[in-house]
């Protein structure tokens, strides 16, 4: 069964058929009330713990996001993180079974999908699934 889920950047404007929105951002919207995010269109519900930890955030914004080296160390520590916590197993797990009948879209704040955890945890919720 295919899944439903696809990714977006927080704010951006809601695709058709788009679903649930899923914030996976350590740190909400600043200068925003929480009863404004959905309307906002940051987020429905809000799952820090699928964000990288704030340990992993200071490194990577410490280094260039850019650079193919640093980039693939943050990856690799990323997926490490959600693949080790039993929390976050469980969160991911979810996601993959609620895409399966639910549209669903999980968002961050970065411009660029490529350099954005967003697109790693894509690929995590898609091999749960499996």
């Amino acid at each position: 069964m295919a899944l439903r889920i696809r990714t977006y950047q927080l704010g951006s404007k809601r695709k058709r058929g788009e679903g649930l929105r899923v914030g996976v951002v350590r740190y909400p919207p600043r200068g925003i009330r929480k009863a404004d995010y959905a309307r906002l269109n940051y987020y429905d519900v809000w799952i820090p713990l699928l964000a990288p930890s704030q340990e992993l955030l200071h490194w990577i914004h410490s280094h260039d996001a850019n650079n193919s080296v640093a980039w693939r160390i943050f990856a690799r520590r990323y997926h490490n993180e959600m693949l080790n916590n039993t929390n976050s197993r469980q969160a991911i797990r979810l996601l993959a079974k609620l895409a399966q009948t639910t549209p669903i879209a999980i968002g961050c704040h970065c411009k660029d999908e490529q350099r954005c955890h967003r697109a790693i945890l894509l690929k995590l919720v898609q091999d749960a699934a499996k």
